[in-house]
């Protein structure tokens, strides 16, 4: 005999398999290619400013370590 909860177990299941078949019908249609698309480019231009101002900072902070050791050598010196 069916128990309630074989069926409601049974229900989740079929429940799952259906989200799931739509859900791989959304994700490669042709509108989600698009957002995809965006998004990636949004993504890759983020990384370019960050990269430029990593390259800044990391410039300053070798700036900054050759100043550093000049006044130490200056001190040295004294």
């Amino acid at each position: 005999m069916w128990d309630i909860f074989k069926l409601k177990r049974l229900g989740i299941f079929a429940g799952g398999v259906l989200f799931g078949t739509a859900g791989v019908k959304l994700l490669s249609s042709k509108d989600a290619k698009n957002v995809y698309t965006k998004t990636t480019a949004a993504v890759l231009r983020g990384k370019e400013c960050v990269m430029k101002t990593a390259t800044s900072v990391q410039e300053n902070a070798e700036d900054i370590l050759e100043e550093a050791k000049e006044i130490n050598e200056k001190r040295k010196v004294e």
